[in-house]
């Protein structure tokens, strides 16, 4: 992890681009799948540890406990914590930040284990959007529609990322049960110096922000490739792991207009009684564009205009730091990952001993296959990006929960947002920060904010219930094994829409 030292006195005025690049350096290789940000800071120094009373009212005092993550305690607990007061929080509350384990399952096991004990400790909780909803299943959290102010409530409401913000939700009566404090989501990323040297001009046909589709894209891919030195036209992640389920190849068949269970309004169940639409002809037609991607083929003709053959074999076990090497390396055109990719690979070379592209780093928001309007399930369609990132939850069981509620207000304000993305690279979750001065000032991912900001106005979460960990591992196998034609696309689906109908009724 990153260089833990002290803290240098300029913490009010964000991070320098020295700082930056060798916080990312250190950190951004933990990002992993789903979207785990941790991909800058540095400066922060010490625990984040307060000198409160460790979770209880001393004197006037009253410290809230917030179970955080580790990396971002370490590199820049104490910058965070005066981001905080600096946006309101109250002189007479203190916040203690409780490292969580790095890996996020473990996470889960932990808070699920001291919610089910009654624990009053921590008060509050950062917790995955990819598990949130199960917490809110068992009713093991804070209901926030009941416990916060209501211009709190409404400004989430109306000014936050929808389809976050919906993770934290309960998808029956839509209450509130998570603050988002930071998004995720993927861009398609390319070598702007090749497609250039190729005759494209991807500013003046606004590649960053008008989103093409997966036919245009793959013939740029293969021309592209076909005129460079690059051993690779594109990469991605593909292994059976949950990287896969919840991320690339539910973006591609979204794009599609293709779902798991019948499209965006079941993602969350009810579990049992929503459909299994994973044989259909949507899904199978985006596996076997894979297929034409790594393998080059045509099915029958089908995808004839389309080009093909530019994807290694080795995307089938490959995660994202797996993908993003040759990438990095100038071995590759296009490249799909988070955001910390960006970070890392848009460094410039000549400050870093990693490999990296500099400012010939450009992004898009990920192909298309069928607009919006021609979708076969609702609220698929049109460019597609995963979700990951972050909400602020409560514990039900904190006696601390006005002390809670400032906590919360503080971490809303704008400035504090955007603080948290100039001293830890997190992503703010309210769309009009993307425009801001401020976050395109950022070093290196601040040049892509236009991108990032499509990209999170088109997610598709995945489908979190109690039942989705033995899902998710299902539908990785069978998409790993239609795109490695060790079945057909269609016995894969059927064979996936088997175990699905098996999960959904266990």
């Amino acid at each position: 992890m990153s260089d833990n030292g002290t803290r240098d006195g300029d913490s009010s005025s964000g991070v320098s681009r020295r700082r930056f690049v060798r916080a990312a350096g250190a950190t951004g290789v933990a990002a992993g799948i789903a979207g785990c940000a941790d991909f800058v800071g540095g400066g922060g120094g010490g625990d984040g540890g307060s000198t409160g009373d460790g979770g209880g009212g001393g004197g006037d005092t009253t410290t809230v406990r917030w179970g955080f993550d580790p990396v971002a305690v370490q590199n820049n607990g104490p910058a965070i914590k005066e981001a905080l007061r600096e946006n309101g929080l109250p002189e007479d509350i203190e916040v203690e930040f409780v490292p969580r384990n790095q890996d996020t399952g473990q996470a889960r096991a932990n808070y699920n284990r001291l919610l089910n004990a009654g624990e009053t400790d921590p008060d509050m909780f950062l917790m995955d959007n990819g598990w949130t909803n199960i917490f809110i299943q068992r009713g093991q959290l804070q209901n926030l529609s009941e416990s916060l102010p209501e211009e709190l409530l409404s400004d989430v409401s109306d000014n936050y990322f929808t389809a976050f913000t919906d993770t934290a939700r309960d998808p029956g009566s839509g209450d509130l049960y998570g603050v988002p404090v930071f998004p995720d989501f993927p861009t398609m990323q390319y070598r702007k110096d090749l497609v250039e040297e190729a005759g494209y001009s991807p500013e003046s046909e606004n590649w960053a922000t008008e989103p093409m589709t997966w036919e245009k894209w793959s013939n740029i891919a293969a021309d592209v490739h076909d005129n460079s030195d690059t051993d690779f036209g594109f990469t991605t992640q593909w292994d059976i792991y949950e990287g896969t389920s919840c991320c690339t190849f539910n973006e591609v068949m979204s794009s599609w207009g293709g779902a798991y269970f019948g499209g965006r309004d079941n993602l969350f169940g009810p579990v049992g009684e929503r459909p299994i639409t994973v044989n259909r002809p949507e899904v199978i037609n985006s596996l076997n564009m894979m297929r034409k991607f790594v393998h080059d083929e045509d099915f029958g003709g089908q995808f004839s205009s389309y080009g093909g053959g530019f994807t290694p074999t080795n995307i089938l076990g490959w995660t994202e730091e797996s993908a993003r090497a040759p990438f990095a390396e100038g071995n590759a055109v296009f490249h799909r990952n988070w955001p910390y990719s960006l970070a890392l690979t848009g460094r410039n070379p000549e400050e870093t001993e990693d490999p990296a592209l500099g400012e010939n780093l450009g992004a898009m928001p990920i192909p298309y296959a069928v607009p919006e309007s021609e979708a076969a399930q609702p609220g698929t369609g049109g460019t597609t990006a995963a979700l990951g990132g972050w909400h602020m939850t409560v514990n039900p069981n904190s006696g601390q929960k006005d002390a809670v509620t400032e906590v919360i207000r503080a971490a809303m304000q704008p400035d504090f947002q955007l603080r948290l993305l100039s001293i830890q690279g997190w992503l703010p979750p309210r769309p009009e920060l993307f425009n801001s001065d401020e976050a395109r000032n950022v070093p290196v991912v601040g040049r892509y904010m236009d991108t990032l900001q499509v990209a999170g106005n088109n997610t598709m979460p995945r489908p979190v219930t109690a039942v989705w960990s033995d899902q998710s591992s299902k539908i990785a196998q069978q998409a790993n094994r239609a795109v490695g034609q060790e079945t057909s696309s269609e016995s894969a689906m059927q064979t996936l829409e088997s175990d699905l109908q098996a999960t959904e009724s266990s």
